[in-house]
């Protein structure tokens, strides 16, 4: 006779955190950012702890807004049940804007935290909390709906999910997701684990008010990738951080960054959006924001070794593989061998 264990309480945390990359924001909103009279995010850390270090990231101004899940389950018997901890719910962050020769600060306007009875199952308990709001600072603009005029500025959120098993395992996952800024998804063990693929700023600005959000009558369904690895991370800096304005090059939907057999020296850095990585028909993988790909093809004879198609619309920056650090990509290049998994 089979027998599961039995775990009588079972704990786990889930954190997103929100952001602006620099390279998320353009047309005319772009201008205050340039001008500095608002700021860009540096990208968060790899991994974080308790409720108490988000806090910590908030203090310093190093995030928009964070959603902390934190919750138990207890299977003794049959019937779970499951609850939130009192630690659980939103770390909104301010607005810092720059005013003649000073800087004013503005806390963000904090809308009600949204809890759903848990869904419990007989082998499992699943804890779901949507937190957001809105910046302190008006963002007069024209929208596509009525009143097709508005002052405050756009609603930010994520709705995030817990599933405790009885069989011990836990699981967080970004299940909705304003369509900005970039949402970070920090796993069980505090790593960083998934991210939000794609970030539509304007259709934030058009969208996000009113009943189009989930404090009216819809979420947003949430594009999310896979985190790169460390690694990449380290190559994404040398690139970004580089003496040379970086080369962004945008892709529609569909269109072929690589294609296998061609040559190609160049390495590329996504900024947005999802890319479908293939090898001779197959698709091995998905990449997003903050993945290195085609450095086999600089350190493998030139000859692209895998065809990437955008799925979504995308940003990419091109960057010659020989202004890279060649160890870095060696090391990468032995990662990304998809075609052997």
């Amino acid at each position: 006779m089979r027998c599961l264990t039995t775990f009588v309480r079972l704990t786990g945390r889930a954190t997103s955190l929100s952001w602006i990359p620099s390279e998320s924001v353009a047309g005319w909103l772009r201008s205050g950012f340039d001008l500095r009279l608002a700021h860009y995010d540096d990208p968060p850390q790899d991994s974080i702890g308790a409720a108490d270090e988000v806090a910590r990231l908030r203090d310093d101004d190093r995030l928009r807004f964070a959603n902390v899940l934190s919750g138990w389950a207890d299977f003794e018997g049959p019937a779970p049940v499951g609850g939130f901890d009192a630690d659980a719910g939103l770390v909104m962050g301010s607005t810092t804007v720059r005013l003649g020769a000073g800087t004013a600060t503005f806390m963000g306007y904090a809308l009600p935290v949204l809890r759903p009875d848990p869904d419990v199952q007989v082998d499992r308990v699943v804890l779901t909390q949507t937190v957001g709001g809105r910046t302190g600072v008006p963002l007069p603009r024209p929208v596509r709906h009525p009143p097709y005029v508005r002052w405050q500025a756009p609603i930010v959120w994520t709705t995030l999910s817990l599933t405790l098993h009885r069989d011990g395992r836990v699981e967080a996952d970004l299940v909705g997701a304003s369509a900005f800024p970039r949402h970070w998804v920090y796993g069980t063990d505090g790593k960083l684990s998934h991210k939000s693929g794609v970030t539509r700023m304007q259709d934030w600005m058009d969208h996000s008010f009113g009943m189009r959000t989930p404090w009216g009558e819809q979420d947003s369904p949430a594009l999310v990738v896979a985190a790169e690895s460390a690694l990449e991370r380290a190559l994404s800096g040398q690139i970004m951080e580089g003496a040379s304005r970086p080369d962004v090059q945008r892709l529609a939907a569909g269109a072929v960054l690589t294609r296998q057999g061609e040559a190609g020296t160049e390495v590329f850095l996504v900024l947005d959006g999802v890319l479908d990585v293939d090898v001779a028909g197959d698709l091995v993988a998905e990449v997003g924001p903050g993945a290195v790909i085609g450095e086999r093809a600089v350190l493998e004879g030139g000859t692209r070794t895998a065809t990437v198609t955008a799925r979504t619309d995308a940003r990419v920056v091109r960057v010659p593989g020989a202004a890279l650090d060649q160890v870095r990509l060696q090391e990468l290049s032995q990662l990304h061998r998809r075609e052997n998994d």
